[in-house]
């Protein structure tokens, strides 16, 4: 599959600069797109902005954005205006600092990105860069602006190149809730038959283990109603319980293992 490389730029660190691309990591072009339809005539429905007094459609030329300052008053924005405060960050990742792999907790993790060097000579610049933090355990912390707004972003070693990550903003996590009470105490008998249980469905990673089932049901469904079949009869499975007898963790686990026993 051909690269999409949606931003180009420069990686930069002190005086070492590199011609750089990003193309993004993750991707749902697989996933199913549906169209809406008039049901009546078949035809697909149009998504236009109207204006909210006249419900007349507005012209591309006519749009522009508006930051609200009172009632019905705006101040008007045009994008070139916009454009004309971008920051550095908008074609320069300078990575300013460093800290040490693994130290930043995954909740603050964004989206990922493949960067990767655009040249022969960026590529050196891109290498030493890498291999720089590679050998001392450590990750980048830049800024750079990625759609439309200026974003933290983590450099991270992976393989021959450099993943990088935006970053979630300090307002955008939310304090952490405990779980737990740090006084409760774990019974060794249960811990050793939860531990025995997780030994029992350890495996190796693979990417079918997160594979989305509703792809496929609708992939199956879609298949079935274009062959003009008549549609599946759905089937109605047992309730899950929302309440009821609370069985005992111990019991439950002690039943899990003797069933694997006997297979």
């Amino acid at each position: 599959m051909a690269r999409q490389v949606f931003w180009k730029g420069y990686l930069k660190l002190s005086l070492v600069t590199a011609s750089v691309s990003l193309t993004p990591a993750t991707t749902d072009s697989n996933k199913y797109r549906f169209h809406i339809l008039n049901r009546k005539t078949g035809n697909r429905v149009e998504s236009r902005y109207v204006d909210s007094v006249t419900h007349k459609p507005v012209a591309a030329k006519n749009q522009v954005k508006g930051f609200p300052r009172a009632e019905d008053d705006y101040v008007l924005l045009e994008d070139d205006e916009i454009d004309a405060v971008a920051l550095e960050s908008t074609r320069t990742i300078d990575i300013k600092t460093f800290v040490p792999t693994g130290s930043i907790d995954w909740i603050w993790y964004d989206r990922p990105h493949f960067l990767r060097p655009e040249d022969k000579i960026g590529a050196e610049a891109f290498s030493v860069i890498r291999e720089a933090m590679s050998a001392n355990g450590v990750v980048g912390i830049a800024r750079l602006v990625l759609y439309r707004h200026e974003r933290a972003v983590l450099l991270e070693p992976s393989g021959q190149g450099i993943i990088l990550w935006t970053l979630h903003y300090g307002e955008e996590v939310r304090e952490s809730i405990d779980a737990l009470d740090p006084k409760m105490k774990i019974e060794k008998p249960l811990l050793d038959a939860m531990e025995k249980r997780i030994d029992k469905q350890m495996t190796g990673w693979k990417p079918t283990l997160v594979q989305d089932p509703i792809q496929k049901k609708i992939s199956a469904l879609l298949k079935t109603k274009s062959k003009a079949a008549p549609s599946p009869e759905k089937k109605t499975g047992a309730k899950a319980r929302t309440g009821g007898n609370v069985i005992n963790i111990m019991d439950a686990l002690k039943k899990s293992l003797a069933a694997d026993k006997r297979h």
